[in-house]
């Protein structure tokens, strides 16, 4: 079994996700939010005539969650525009007092995945909480960072994007960085032929790639 704790939009594609790969014989859903979660159980079930899972169940109580081999949490509260990261840690830290002990009580065997952000604290706080080992607790962190930075590198380039590689690496958040001499498209590294890509003043802006999420122009790539 494998268990999603939280709904919403990461919840549910992370279920799809799941569903679509056939990872698990049964997945379970729990959060407080019994309206919506019952809601994207009946999405789900409804849909069941394709994946191959069997079983999928949801409820506000943690024992639907027993025994599960992986427990994914993605709740918490969200970033407000404005705030950094860090001004979420107090208040899904409280949030996590409760999901880590029971889920837990339930699943003691289980490998935890941490979504919720700020992830890097709350993957740490998750490990204090659960008494589990640490090798047993797994946090996003910068994953979708370096999809993104590929996917938009490659997209300049002309590339596919599985052609085009690069990775963005440290705490997430204000302070991750780009790898600029990590960066390469079928094992040929950009910088090498390119010294300047990614330092400040660019005349090619490649920097913006990474730190808004754009695509250099045309007229200047």
């Amino acid at each position: 079994m494998i268990t999603l704790v939280g709904v919403g939009q990461v919840g549910m594609a992370c279920a799809i996700s799941i569903l679509a790969k056939s990872l698990a014989h049964e997945l379970a859903r729990v959060d407080v939010l019994e309206d919506k979660l019952k809601g994207e159980m009946m999405d789900l079930q409804n849909g069941s005539l394709f994946p191959q899972t069997p079983k999928i169940v949801a409820d506000k109580d943690y024992s639907v969650t027993a025994n599960s081999k992986i427990v994914v949490v993605t709740a918490g509260l969200c970033q407000q525009q404005g705030d950094s990261w860090l001004n979420l840690v107090q208040k899904n830290v409280n949030v996590f007092k409760f999901i880590i002990p029971q889920v837990v009580k339930y699943s003691p065997d289980c490998i935890l995945i941490m979504v919720s952000n700020p992830v890097d604290i709350l993957t740490y706080v998750t490990w204090k909480l659960s008494g589990l080992r640490k090798h047993r607790m797994i946090g996003s962190r910068c994953n979708l960072n370096s999809a993104r930075f590929s996917y938009l590198m490659a997209k300049t380039l002309g590339s596919h994007p599985s052609s085009c590689h690069g990775w963005i690496l440290g705490e997430y958040g204000d302070s991750s960085v780009a790898v600029w001499s990590g960066v390469n498209v079928t094992s040929v590294s950009l910088q090498e032929l390119n010294p300047e890509m990614g330092i400040d003043n660019n005349s090619e802006n490649w920097k913006e790639v990474s730190t808004s999420g754009s695509a250099p122009s045309e007229e200047s790539a």
